[in-house]
């Protein structure tokens, strides 16, 4: 049986993408906030985390800023851009036919 924390590849920068789509976080926020909104069922580590957010960020989908964080101390915090808000919306259409798709090979009898 898969670990929960193994995603389907391409499936971190969905959920990335959709977390920063509400505000900018810092690598911490965005893995706490994964977590949260999935009840647990997805881990993502610093391992997979940092690399994806570098690549985003390579791919001009994401920016990022230094900025003090609730506590005080300095982070990186990241922020979907333009471009990164049309990905979004490309890869959510993607993720639904992907679904659905799945869906109706579950479904067949």
């Amino acid at each position: 049986m898969a670990k929960p924390t193994d995603l389907l590849q391409g499936t971190l920068d969905l959920l990335i993408l959709k977390t920063l789509a509400l505000e900018p976080k810092h690598g911490w926020a965005i893995a706490k906030r994964i977590q949260q909104v999935s009840k647990d069922a997805l881990k993502v580590q610093q391992g997979s985390l940092y690399p994806a957010l570098h690549r985003l960020e390579q791919q001009a989908w994401i920016c990022a800023e230094w900025r003090p964080t609730e506590t005080g101390r300095m982070a990186k915090f990241y922020a979907l851009t333009a471009v990164g808000r049309q990905q979004l919306e490309r890869e959510l259409a993607n993720w639904t036919r992907l679904a659905a798709a799945v869906d109706m090979v579950l479904q067949e009898a």
